[in-house]
């Protein structure tokens, strides 16, 4: 991910209306997934600013922040966690320092879509998970929707369930759920995308490395609406599959 891009992230983690939502709807799916269930030790593997660091550690007996990117780490030292989550690992995702088994849930939310060997990543995921043990993740969807955007935030693909469905499987997965997510909001956001892919394909609009879709400017009520929209889908999404969205979240067992 370019530098801005991250800056940009980190800024908008509690405020943005797409940040919002993800971790109301992705942490939603994990608990119904749970159903009560503590799960000893967690690894949020990508871990970038934290955002979903305080959900984790009220779910988790423990909970390790990983990642690549070493300021990403050295920003969370400023962020207040609860002190079972405190624990910071620098990161390869195709050679994680943990032991065979170490944890009881693995997350990835929107980070696979950024390495260059996924099925490498996931196997390692595999290998770091108890039997039994959750992955918890999220990727873009639709490989159609490859833009500027993806570029500038440093994604190699975008997904389709199919897809995902075939890397998790590969892996050594037992997929659970293998749902859309941002479903409500994709009639108004993959027309906006594919009139922007539409323009840089013209000489008419310059590709800026600067801008992403979080460089959009809204007020504050804008952004709490959005994510309120965001997070309602999780009142059908926690139950049935959704088969249309901007994202894709899913969860699988390590068999």
């Amino acid at each position: 991910m370019q530098r801005e891009a991250f800056q940009q992230l980190e800024a908008l983690e509690q405020r943005h209306w797409w940040l919002r939502g993800r971790r109301a709807v992705y942490l939603g799916l994990l608990d119904r997934c749970l159903a009560g269930g503590r799960p000893a030790r967690a690894l949020d593997l990508g871990c970038g600013p934290g955002g979903f660091l305080p959900g984790l550690a009220a779910r988790c007996g423990s909970v390790v922040a990983a990642d690549f990117d070493l300021e990403s780490l050295a920003g969370l030292a400023a962020r207040e966690l609860p002190a079972h989550a405190r624990s910071r690992v620098h990161v390869e995702a195709r050679a994680l320092p943990f032991r065979d088994g170490g944890f009881e849930l693995v997350c990835l939310f929107d980070v696979l879509e950024h390495l260059d060997d996924d099925l490498a990543a996931l196997r390692e995921v595999r290998r770091v998970l108890a039997p039994g043990g959750w992955l918890a993740l999220s990727v873009p969807a639709y490989p159609w929707l490859f833009s500027n955007n993806d570029r500038v935030v440093g994604h190699r693909r975008r997904y389709t369930r199919a897809s995902l469905r075939a890397a998790l499987g590969a892996a050594g997965f037992q997929l659970v759920r293998n749902t859309h997510a941002n479903v409500l909001l994709a009639p108004l956001i993959v027309p906006a995308v594919l009139a922007g892919k539409a323009l840089e394909a013209t000489p008419l609009v310059a590709r800026d490395s600067r801008h992403t879709n979080l460089s959009w400017p809204l007020p504050g009520f804008a952004h709490a609406l959005l994510a309120r929209v965001f997070a309602a889908e999780l009142a059908f999404t926690a139950r049935f599959d959704a088969p249309f969205g901007h994202s894709i979240a899913a969860l699988a067992r390590r068999v």
